[in-house]
């Protein structure tokens, strides 16, 4: 067969001779959505130059400037969400994406609302993985007012003009770690709850929706006080441990969030019992072993690479839409593992 020409470019693409011959040459009298049609058309019948019209839609599209601070690039769930972001950056087709990531070691507030406010100044729409605080509210709010939408991703976060959310809806993420237990549990019994830091909203929510499903079901358990992490792994070895100690009736632990890999530890210094019921976070390594050998009994997570292309959609939106659209709010499925589906 003879290789397509472009009549029959034109043609797929149902525009003119003239119109394919302007796209090709990087012509600006051409809309970038004619260019995306012709494209489109030219993968579909294998064109010999589809390069040149790769370059030529590249080169008509608008380039918008992201920006995204997450936690520390050490942990596991970081890094990978940090790839996939990258990832997502460069495939992204609605507009030239360039993408500014950083990792923040620093977790204090005043370090945070710094980096919001450096971070911000030089992009145009921002994500932000924080901790509910005045401070942080008040770095939000000033880049809100200089026209910058801002996305909370992962726990949500409040300032005075409208924040975007790209998460789980907690909620019913919490609600379902307790019907795990619920249906679970043989007896039931003391739950322990690990989260990082009473002001990531995101596992302040997930424990009022996992106590208001179990005081619903009036199902006889007693959910203790929530043990914070500080997100450190070493912290929720510790606490879990205090846990075990201190209540060795214990019949299960809820990792809502912070130091997934310490509490493990934990949990497998002790002998194994067949009843115990662990509810955590996250898919990966540590987390997919627990699953397999029974430490862990179902985590609840993000679906990484969707997450992160509805991020880069999202923030792309929020900046297109401009301020006065109001926020950008998505809600990201809920993936659901045990050992039997790792």
């Amino acid at each position: 067969m003879s290789r397509p020409t472009i009549k029959d470019l034109a043609q797929e693409a149902g525009v003119s001779v003239s119109t394919v011959n302007r796209v090709i040459n990087n012509a600006q009298a051409v809309r970038g959505s004619t260019r995306e049609i012709v494209l489109g058309a030219a993968e579909r019948i294998g064109f010999y130059g589809l390069g040149s019209i790769e370059h030529s839609v590249l080169q008509s599209r608008e380039t918008i400037r992201l920006g995204v601070i997450l936690h520390q690039g050490h942990r596991v769930f970081y890094r990978e969400l940090g790839a996939a972001l990258r990832r997502a950056a460069e495939q992204y087709t609605g507009a030239n994406v360039t993408l500014e990531l950083e990792y923040m070691d620093d977790l204090s507030p005043d370090h945070i609302a710094y980096r919001i406010t450096e971070v911000g100044q030089q992009c145009d729409s921002l994500g932000v993985v924080a901790a509910e605080h005045p401070v942080i509210s008040d770095a939000i709010t000033a880049l809100l007012d200089s026209g910058t939408p801002v996305s909370a991703l992962i726990g949500p976060l409040s300032a005075q003009g409208n924040v975007g959310y790209i998460g789980h809806d907690n909620w019913k993420k919490g609600r379902t770690a307790a019907w795990a237990f619920h249906h679970t549990c043989r007896i039931p019994g003391k739950i322990g709850v690990l989260l990082g830091n009473h002001r990531y909203r995101n596992q302040e929510i997930n424990e009022s929706g996992f106590r208001s499903y179990l005081r619903e079901q009036d199902a006889g358990f007693t959910v203790l006080e929530p043990l914070q992490t500080f997100e450190s792994a070493a912290v929720a070895r510790e606490m879990t441990e205090k846990l075990l100690s201190e209540h060795p009736d214990l019949c299960g632990l809820f990792v809502s969030g912070g130091g997934i890999t310490g509490a493990l530890a934990a949990l497998k210094d002790r002998p194994r019992r067949k009843d115990f019921v662990c509810v955590a976070y996250e898919i990966f390594d540590a987390t997919r072993a627990g699953l397999i050998d029974g430490t862990i009994t179902m985590t609840l997570s993000y679906p990484i690479r969707s997450f992160a292309r509805e991020i880069i959609a999202t923030m792309v939106k929020a900046h297109k839409a401009g301020p006065d659209a109001g926020a950008q709010r998505v809600n990201i499925p809920i993936a659901i593992h045990t050992s039997e589906n790792v």
